[in-house]
Protein backbone atom coordinates (compact mmCIF):
# COMPACT_ATOMS: atom_id res chain seq x y z
CA UNK A 1 0.00 0.00 0.00
CA UNK A 2 1.51 3.50 -1.19
CA UNK A 3 0.85 6.00 1.79
CA UNK A 4 1.06 9.89 0.99
CA UNK A 5 1.16 12.63 3.04
CA UNK A 6 -1.78 15.24 1.66
CA UNK A 7 -4.08 17.92 2.53
CA UNK A 8 -7.58 17.59 3.55
CA UNK A 9 -9.31 20.34 2.21
CA UNK A 10 -12.53 22.02 5.27
CA UNK A 11 -14.13 25.50 5.24
CA UNK A 12 -16.52 27.24 3.62
CA UNK A 13 -16.39 27.86 -0.19
CA UNK A 14 -13.86 30.84 -0.26
CA UNK A 15 -12.76 30.17 2.77
CA UNK A 16 -10.08 26.97 3.01
CA UNK A 17 -8.64 25.26 5.69
CA UNK A 18 -6.57 22.69 5.07
CA UNK A 19 -5.09 18.94 7.72
CA UNK A 20 -2.34 17.92 6.95
CA UNK A 21 -2.99 14.28 7.22
CA UNK A 22 -1.35 10.78 6.11
CA UNK A 23 -3.90 8.82 4.08
CA UNK A 24 -3.29 5.80 1.35
CA UNK A 25 -3.16 6.98 -1.94
CA UNK A 26 -6.02 5.87 -3.26
CA UNK A 27 -8.45 7.53 -1.20
CA UNK A 28 -10.52 10.72 -2.00
CA UNK A 29 -8.82 14.13 -1.21
CA UNK A 30 -11.09 14.55 1.54
CA UNK A 31 -11.63 10.93 2.47
CA UNK A 32 -10.80 8.62 5.42
CA UNK A 33 -7.22 9.50 6.85
CA UNK A 34 -4.80 7.35 8.91
CA UNK A 35 -3.63 10.05 11.18
CA UNK A 36 -3.63 13.81 11.11
CA UNK A 37 -0.36 15.24 11.53
CA UNK A 38 -1.01 19.36 11.18
CA UNK A 39 -2.79 22.58 10.07
CA UNK A 40 -2.90 24.85 7.35
CA UNK A 41 -4.71 27.95 7.33
CA UNK A 42 -3.60 29.79 3.98
CA UNK A 43 -6.05 32.69 4.34
CA UNK A 44 -4.80 34.07 7.54
CA UNK A 45 -2.40 37.00 7.37
CA UNK A 46 0.38 35.50 7.52
CA UNK A 47 -0.82 32.16 7.33
CA UNK A 48 -1.22 29.53 10.26
CA UNK A 49 0.78 26.32 9.66
CA UNK A 50 1.14 23.44 12.45
CA UNK A 51 3.02 20.43 11.78
CA UNK A 52 3.65 17.83 14.57
CA UNK A 53 7.64 17.46 13.86
CA UNK A 54 7.60 14.17 15.16
CA UNK A 55 5.44 12.40 13.65
CA UNK A 56 6.19 13.78 10.12
CA UNK A 57 9.55 12.41 10.85
CA UNK A 58 8.45 8.87 11.21
CA UNK A 59 6.14 8.92 8.67
CA UNK A 60 8.60 10.05 5.78
CA UNK A 61 11.10 7.53 7.70
CA UNK A 62 9.05 4.70 7.08
CA UNK A 63 8.51 5.80 3.27
CA UNK A 64 5.06 8.33 3.20
CA UNK A 65 5.19 10.51 0.15
CA UNK A 66 4.45 13.83 0.43
CA UNK A 67 2.71 15.47 -2.35
CA UNK A 68 3.68 18.70 -3.70
CA UNK A 69 1.86 21.31 -1.59
CA UNK A 70 2.48 19.57 1.62
CA UNK A 71 6.36 19.36 0.53
CA UNK A 72 6.68 23.25 0.38
CA UNK A 73 4.77 23.67 3.64
CA UNK A 74 7.31 21.26 5.19
CA UNK A 75 10.01 22.98 3.40
CA UNK A 76 9.42 26.09 5.34
CA UNK A 77 8.87 24.69 8.15
CA UNK A 78 11.87 22.84 8.34
CA UNK A 79 10.85 19.19 8.52
CA UNK A 80 11.84 17.96 5.27
CA UNK A 81 15.28 19.56 5.20
CA UNK A 82 15.71 17.77 9.02
CA UNK A 83 14.70 14.69 7.01
CA UNK A 84 17.36 14.99 4.25
CA UNK A 85 20.30 16.38 6.82
CA UNK A 86 20.04 19.60 4.83
CA UNK A 87 20.50 23.45 7.19
CA UNK A 88 17.53 24.51 8.39
CA UNK A 89 15.77 27.58 6.15
CA UNK A 90 14.94 31.13 7.38
CA UNK A 91 12.72 31.14 10.31
CA UNK A 92 8.97 31.83 9.52
CA UNK A 93 7.01 34.95 9.85
CA UNK A 94 5.02 35.15 13.13
CA UNK A 95 2.26 37.18 13.71
CA UNK A 96 2.60 40.33 15.37
CA UNK A 97 0.28 40.69 18.54
CA UNK A 98 -2.20 43.67 17.86
CA UNK A 99 -2.07 46.65 20.21
CA UNK A 100 -5.05 47.68 22.04
CA UNK A 101 -6.81 50.98 20.81
CA UNK A 102 -5.83 53.82 22.43
CA UNK A 103 -8.86 55.62 24.83
CA UNK A 104 -9.98 58.81 24.18
CA UNK A 105 -8.25 60.25 27.33
CA UNK A 106 -4.89 58.39 26.44
CA UNK A 107 -4.77 60.90 23.48
CA UNK A 108 -5.27 63.60 24.97
CA UNK A 109 -8.90 64.25 24.63
CA UNK A 110 -10.79 66.77 27.05
CA UNK A 111 -14.19 66.38 28.39
CA UNK A 112 -14.43 70.11 28.42
CA UNK A 113 -17.80 69.79 26.33
CA UNK A 114 -21.56 70.99 27.64
CA UNK A 115 -23.31 68.34 25.08
CA UNK A 116 -25.20 71.32 23.52
CA UNK A 117 -25.52 72.05 20.30
CA UNK A 118 -23.07 75.46 18.59
CA UNK A 119 -26.33 76.30 16.36
CA UNK A 120 -29.84 76.19 17.45
CA UNK A 121 -32.19 73.94 15.11
CA UNK A 122 -34.09 75.24 12.49
CA UNK A 123 -37.13 74.27 13.69
CA UNK A 124 -36.66 76.36 17.25
CA UNK A 125 -35.90 79.46 14.85
CA UNK A 126 -39.08 79.33 13.11
CA UNK A 127 -41.24 78.70 16.63
CA UNK A 128 -39.41 81.51 17.81
CA UNK A 129 -39.86 83.80 14.76
CA UNK A 130 -43.52 82.74 14.63
CA UNK A 131 -43.72 83.38 18.35
CA UNK A 132 -41.76 87.25 17.86
CA UNK A 133 -44.06 88.28 15.10
CA UNK A 134 -47.12 87.19 16.81
CA UNK A 135 -46.56 89.21 19.97
CA UNK A 136 -45.28 92.19 17.72
CA UNK A 137 -48.97 92.00 15.93
CA UNK A 138 -50.97 91.83 19.02
CA UNK A 139 -48.96 95.11 20.35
Amino acid sequence: MAVKIKLKRLGKIRSPHYRIVVADSRTRRDGRAIEEIGKYHPTYNPSVIEVDADRVAYWLGVGAQPTEPVLAILKKTGDWQKFKGEPAPAPLLVAEPKSARPSFEALGGDDDAKGEAITQKKKAEKKDEAAAESSSTEA
